[in-house]
């Protein structure tokens, strides 16, 4: 019995890490889209939310099994709990990237984007999100700490955006619609980062159970 309880285990694992590669490939689809404004490229980020939207069904099916036909230890109960938790963040990057997709579709953001670092956002929160699901998989309390504390990083990307934009705005206003997209791009990309560091959180609560975030 434990046999097989470690083997469907690791399935859950392997399961995480594939919906991880799509919400990275998602993230990175979305800075494509933003350099070339490409309705394929556009369509490709839709399809890897569709994707990712499956990915989180299939995974919650197969946690559900595992809390139903096994029976599972404190310690397993804590990893599948965690991935639950985990998959409704990854399912969220997923809801985001597609929403920064379809911003690009209608606005041509290639002059802000030398003045706004959205593009080092967009490399961070990729990071974060590899480097979360990283730790689950290694489970590597060092490595969620570190993405716990890039969540700063991010914020403060965020900061210094929406402060370069405003400046923009007030020389260029007839540009302000498109200031406003690319503040909503940002936004969006400082949430990513903000359920990348949820998961970690629940990586941490995982291996020693204590959950920091404000409610379980």
């Amino acid at each position: 019995m434990r046999n097989k309880f470690d083997q469907q285990l690791e399935k859950l694992h392997v399961e995480l890490i594939k919906m991880g590669a799509l919400c990275e490939d998602a993230i990175s689809g979305t800075v494509s889209a933003l350099e070339k404004n490409s309705e394929e490229i556009i369509q490709n980020v839709f399809h890897l939310e569709t994707e990712i939207d499956q990915k989180e069904r299939d995974i919650e099916a197969l946690c559900m099994k595992l809390l139903l036909q096994q029976q599972p230890v404190a310690s397993d109960l804590r990893v599948v709990s965690a991935a639950m938790k985990m998959i409704s963040d990854m399912e969220r990057i997923g809801d985001q990237a597609a929403d920064i997709a379809e911003i690009t579709r209608y606005v041509q953001l290639t002059a802000l984007r030398e003045i706004a670092p959205v593009d080092k956002m967009a490399k961070a929160a990729v990071r974060m999100v590899t480097n979360a699901i990283d730790s689950f998989i290694k489970r590597d309390l060092t490595l969620a700490g570190r993405v716990i504390g890039s969540d700063d990083i991010i914020d403060d990307l965020f900061l210094s955006i929406r402060k370069y934009l405003i400046e923009y705005i007030s020389k260029h206003p007839e540009s302000s619609e498109n200031c406003l997209d690319m503040l909503m791009i940002a936004k969006y990309f400082e949430r990513i980062g903000d359920h990348a560091a949820n998961i970690a959180e629940w990586v941490e609560f995982s291996i020693t159970g204590v959950y920091k975030g404000e409610t379980l």
